[in-house]
């Protein structure tokens, strides 16, 4: 059971009602994620905002997916595992390579290298080595790139933690996380 309470979009008022509607609109649904976040208009807003922006990077919305099942595994949050691999699947990714960004692997070696980096700014909160700014470089990430997986890799963590400290029901198809390599 969600340790903070969810945002029923039928009771919403105001502009926590205005930003759940346009989320109904784009999606068809209001995840549970989104009706905790709707606790605070600001984080919700924020949050899509955020969201939005990085939709428009350079990396590509794939990657993007990919990217936040590397921090949602790396992170433990059951959520962000299961809406991120029902999304990837929708998106035409298949499940082997869901599983292995869930792990930080792909058999591509450029998406492999940003996921590599991704684990790389976890791991060591944002202080990477020379060596792995020199690997996703040569890889073909360019300052942009590496600056927008930093971002998505940021915007992961933030929904990791509100899932994690809410407790927020799974309203996707469940999967726990996996085994760390």
């Amino acid at each position: 059971m969600a340790r903070i309470k969810t945002v029923d979009p039928a009771e919403a008022t105001g502009k926590a009602k205005e930003l759940l509607d346009v989320v109904k609109s784009k999606m068809g649904m209001v995840p549970n994620m989104m009706r905790t976040m709707a606790n605070s208009p600001a984080v919700l807003n924020g949050y899509l905002g955020f969201s939005s922006a990085l939709g428009a990077s350079s990396l590509g919305g794939k990657l993007g997916e990919l990217i936040a099942l590397t921090v949602a595994n790396e992170n433990g949050c059951n959520y962000c595992n299961s809406a991120h691999s029902f999304v990837a699947g929708k998106m035409g990714i298949k499940d082997e390579d869901v599983a292995g960004a869930r792990n930080a692997n792909s058999t591509d070696p450029k998406i492999n290298a940003a996921l590599i980096f991704s684990k790389e700014i976890l791991d060591n909160r944002g202080a990477v080595s020379q060596v792995a700014l020199a690997n996703v470089r040569a890889a073909g990430y360019e300052d942009q790139q590496i600056v927008e997986i930093l971002a998505q890799v940021s915007l992961s963590i933030f929904t990791n933690y509100v899932n994690i400290l809410a407790d927020t029901d799974i309203d996707f198809p469940k999967l726990a996380p996996i085994e760390k390599n």
